[in-house]
């Protein structure tokens, strides 16, 4: 399935950032037991290549596997070779034109229309409105006036209620990091990781 479709299937992007690589593996091997099939490891987490590789391995070639904060194209090259088929950017810049000279979808971080219009163009397979919680869902509605038809995925902040409004508002899926995560990347409770999963993925049903 292409990265638009399983966007608009699933709704929901887990962003697992966390200061333990066991934790951070067993965190994104726990999401995807739990049917979270799209998930973000951002680079900014400990070991996030490693995590990336070892997922990679375990998952399969077709999972959707993403690389996160991804700035420069020197972070986009090795986290393609770690694995990732998804790379996610707080915003644009060379981390975008890298991923997407190799063909790989991006989720561009944008927030004022001048840089919706810009990631459009540089080729952005959906659009990251970062930070969500800046505008809100009234935000994402009064910029889908003049953008009816590009797909926003809201990202920071979510919690399952803002989710819902989010969605109710015309995103075609959210970005979801610690409300959902909460302490299991940093080696805490996957028992509690799985009761949020179960409940984000309710919401975004």
């Amino acid at each position: 399935m292409e990265f638009g479709a399983a966007l608009r299937q699933e709704r929901l992007v887990a962003i697992v950032r966390g200061r333990d690589v066991e934790a951070s593996f067993h965190t994104v091997m726990t999401l995807v037991e739990e049917g979270v099939a799209l998930i973000e490891v951002s680079l900014s987490g400990a070991g996030a290549l490693e995590v990336i590789g070892r997922a990679r391995k375990e998952l399969g070639d077709e999972a959707w596997l993403g690389a996160g904060a991804v700035l420069t194209a020197e972070d986009a090259q090795p986290a393609a070779e770690a694995g990732a088929n998804l790379m996610v950017t707080p915003g644009l810049g060379a981390g975008v034109d890298e991923s997407v000279r190799q063909g790989l979808p991006v989720l561009a971080g944008v927030i004022t229309p001048t840089e919706v219009i810009a990631a459009d163009a540089a080729g952005a397979a959906a659009l990251k409105l970062f930070p969500g919680s800046i505008g809100g869902p009234a935000y994402l509605r009064a910029l889908r006036v003049p953008f009816p038809d590009l797909p926003f995925v809201p990202v920071g902040g979510l919690d399952s209620a803002s989710a819902a409004e989010f969605l109710s508002s015309g995103a075609v899926a959210v970005g979801v990091g610690a409300p959902l995560i909460g302490d299991a990347a940093d080696g805490g409770d996957l028992f509690a990781l799985r009761r949020r999963a179960a409940e984000f993925r309710a919401v975004c049903a």
